[in-house]
């Protein structure tokens, strides 16, 4: 029975060829677009789930309220570790670590040969054993408890011992020696297998927590309990049936215990208990590798999953239902000889889940070539491989009866309905404008064009965003400036001005300022600042900037009172912002001039006053900042070039730059950004979704496009009579054209008319996200309805011309 079932529906697939390609097409297209999503969807929402009780593993953050300003940080103070292991009831595992940055070096000695070098290594951090009782690692050599017990020790995972220690297994790996930033002696205590799983833990090489303490690195990690660093991690797992309160109550008791601030110090931290399942999705917080999902986003990408199939399966619905009366006389001799309404159910449904069959291994064909479209949003590591991803094939088993339901469930039930006398007579069903199934069909019609309206709305209006954020004058200048930092660890200050006078007399430079960071960057220096007016006091979260004279000429910042950035080895003056100038009480910059600064126990003079510049990014408001000299903690080279004369002048330029930088730093790589590029990379989520858009909203048209033809075609066909009468009464071609484009083209009004409220909705919510947004302008929301009405208005034309140009003479005989 089933085998005739499937028999009979290749035999009506094959003979309707035509509706049968849009339909495999459409649904290929959507279910391509799903298995995409689901693979982005699913890495993301799979990170840190192979943790034994995971929901029992929290990192421990800090959040600092400065005169009602909030900063989050990752991290917590250096002693935070041991005190929770010692005073804190309730938790199972303590485990503190400390990430190192990419600039580590790492030499491996060999006995007669000079040692070989890997620089810039990245992924090591300094831990203890607790570290491997969090995270369950497969040890190839070495023992979890002893590997990390002692200073100068090292776990490498098997890729790091495979990289330093070619030719060698696990076993002969241990006690060799690694040397780090060429005075950190280890000796390797273990070799672990590397993580396979999805995580955020991404650590290769692990020195044991204590080396640390009895090193030169001692002087970096700033172990007291008044300072806080993002490299500074502790994680804890707490004892089954304790509440993360409790424990938070304790760790904030820990803090006041330890750390006594000053009277005047009226800042306040306090410690939360972050889960681990949120770490890959708190932007707030970060995460070790960088990159932090985005959980609004994936839910925007299942809706566009989501609404992509549903295109597809309104093409079926549409198609199949407008070829009921076709199939009339076919369902009324079924019912003669005894068919069940059942039976025609089944039937119906059967030619269904072939079309989708066929659509989804045409999909799985599609899904490649997909990934490689979608490149930049696809996340590091994310493969499609049905060998080795049984999920995918789950996923496709549930899809696909979930999809031939949804599209052939009440196609299948309108057509069991006919009456059989009718249907033998061909009166079974009528295809005038007024019957349920028409209004059903203009119904679904309106919400495709809806749909993909909106998506071109989306797009456009991301686009301008974009557009606007990146040419947007941000208070500076951005364009022909580069810049390049100097090795934090290197103590010898004059190197630095010796290589600033060798790049000034390369002659296409026109200026170089030195500073700690460019005008705006990710880069945080902050701290409280008060001033007294005479009457009250004015305590601030201020922004700190350090730079040389030239910094405010380089960028092109306007000064609007007083004077430039005094040159000092320590600040001994400041220029402001506006919007520290109003904070401050004041509205005219002048009158700014010579008040005094209250901070680290000095008082600062104000000895200018600059317009405002964004600091960081536009989904940033300006911040209250100062501008100081401060030349020993200044390491950023700020480098203005003068426009190419002719192509390839930069680049010579900057072959000149790395000739001198290797003169002064040989042993550090040479490195550089183009200022308007890193201004761009802010930006770098939002390109990544406009680029997800266009295409989504061109697969979206696709579809519907697709849908329209299918329509249409079936019409035309309908009406081939009626088309030759009317010829041959002197109807034009234009005239027919009109006739067979009114309704289709009414339906796209009415969902331009609903796609508006919807989208101009969802914009409002996706520009909430920035603090300077564009404007949302009628233009953009008419422009998603011309470009959709053109696109139907060109299908139904070209369509209806190839209707109209037929010989009435041979319409007249289409039975």
């Amino acid at each position: 029975m089933i085998k005739n079932y499937f028999n009979i529906a290749w035999r009506n697939l094959t003979k309707h060829k035509v509706f049968t390609f849009i339909n495999i097409t459409g649904l290929a297209i959507g279910i391509s677009a799903s298995i995409v999503i689901y693979l982005i969807v699913s890495f993301d929402l799979s990170f840190d789930h192979f943790e034994k009780d995971n929901n029992r593993i929290y990192r421990v953050v800090s959040n600092f309220n400065f005169s009602g300003e909030i900063y989050k940080n990752s991290g917590v103070t250096y002693p935070m570790g041991n005190a929770v292991e010692k005073e804190v009831a309730g938790v199972e595992v303590v485990a503190p670590f400390y990430t190192w940055d990419s600039e580590t070096k790492v030499s491996i000695p060999e006995k007669g040969r000079t040692a070989i070098q890997y620089r810039k290594q990245p992924h090591i951090v300094f831990a203890n054993q607790n570290y491997f009782k969090l995270l369950a690692y497969n040890w190839l050599a070495g023992s979890p408890a002893t590997a990390l017990q002692q200073p100068s020790q090292v776990v490498l995972t098997a890729s790091n011992a495979a990289l330093y220690f070619p030719g060698l297994n696990a076993s002969q790996v241990i006690g060799k020696e690694v040397i780090f930033s060429d005075s950190i002696h280890t000796i390797v205590s273990g070799v672990v297998k590397d993580l396979e799983e999805s995580t955020d833990f991404n650590f290769k090489t692990f020195v044991s927590r204590s080396t640390l303490e009895n090193t030169t690195l001692k002087s970096v990690i700033a172990a007291g309990w008044d300072n806080t660093n993002g490299s500074s991690q502790l994680f804890i797992k707490l004892a089954a049936g304790i509440s993360p309160t409790t424990v938070k109550r304790q760790i904030d008791g820990l803090y006041t215990k330890y750390y006594h601030k000053d009277a005047e110090d009226h800042s306040t931290t306090a410690y939360e208990l972050q889960p681990l399942s949120d770490v890959h999705f708190n932007a707030d917080y970060g995460t070790f590798k960088g990159r932090v999902a985005h959980r609004p986003t994936l839910y925007g990408l299942l809706a566009i999953a989501a609404f992509l199939l549903l295109l597809a399966c309104i093409n079926f619905i549409n198609l199949t239902t407008a070829q009921a009366s076709q199939r009339a006389k076919e369902i009324g001799v079924r019912k003669t000889m005894g068919s069940s309404k059942k039976q025609l159910v089944t039937q119906f449904l059967s030619e269904t889940f072939l079309i989708t069959l066929f659509a989804a291994l045409v999909s799985v064909a599609l899904t490649p070539l997909l990934l490689k479209v979608f490149v930049d949003f696809i996340p590091e590591g994310l493969h499609f491989n049905l060998t080795e991803q049984p999920g995918i094939l789950l996923f496709l088993l549930l899809l696909i009866p979930a999809v031939s339901l949804l599209s052939g469930f009440y196609p299948a039930l309108i057509l069991s309905r006919y009456n059989p006398l009718l249907a033998l007579k061909n009166q079974a069903y009528s295809n005038s404008s007024k019957t349920r199934s028409a209004w059903l069909r203009k119904s679904l019609t309106v919400s495709q064009f809806v749909i993909a309206q909106v998506f071109i709305i989306a797009t456009i209006l991301v686009s301008k965003q974009i557009n606007f954020t990146l040419s947007k004058d941000m208070g500076f200048k951005k364009d022909a400036i580069l810049s390049m930092q100097t090795n934090f660890y290197d103590t010898t200050h004059r190197k630095k001005y010796v290589l600033i006078d060798k790049i000034k007399n390369i002659p296409a430079v026109a200026e170089v300022s030195l500073s700690t960071s460019v005008p705006s960057s990710n880069d945080t220096w902050s701290s409280t600042m008060k001033y007294k007016d005479g009457k009250k006091e004015i305590e601030t979260d201020v922004q700190q900037k350090y730079a040389d004279t030239n910094y405010l000429r380089l960028y092109q910042i306007k000064l609007l009172a007083g004077s430039n950035i005094p040159y000092s080895d320590t600040p001994t003056a400041f220029v402001i912002n506006q919007t520290y100038l109003h904070v401050l009480g004041f509205q005219n910059p002048r009158d700014a001039l010579g008040k005094m600064i209250d901070w680290s126990d000095k008082k600062i003079p104000i000895v200018g006053v600059v317009a405002d510049f964004n600091q960081k990014s536009l989904h940033e408001p300006i911040k209250p900042l100062v501008l100081g000299s401060w030349s020993n903690s200044s390491r950023t080279l700020n480098i203005a070039l003068y426009p190419e004369k002719e192509p390839g002048d930069w680049k010579k330029t900057i072959a000149k730059m790395e000739a001198a930088w290797k003169e002064i730093y040989p042993e550090d790589d040479f490195e550089y950004n183009f200022f308007d590029e890193s201004i761009a990379k802010y930006y770098e989520a939002e390109q990544k979704i406009s680029a997800l858009l266009m295409w989504c909203t061109g697969l979206a048209i696709f579809i519907s496009c697709l849908g329209l033809l299918g329509l249409i075609i079936f019409i035309t066909n309908q009406r081939t009579k009626e088309i030759g009468v009317r010829k041959v009464v002197g109807a034009t071609i234009a005239q027919i054209i009109a006739m067979l484009s009114k309704d289709f083209l009414q339906l796209v009004v009415i969902a331009f008319v609903i796609a508006i409220p919807i989208s101009w909705w969802g914009a409002g919510k996706w520009l909430d996200n920035f603090a300077y947004k564009t404007s949302m302008n009628a233009w953009i929301f008419l422009a998603g309805g011309v470009i959709m009405f053109l696109l139907a208005l060109i299908i139904l034309c070209v369509r209806g011309f190839k209707a109209a140009t037929v010989n009435p003479v041979k319409s007249l005989k289409t039975e």
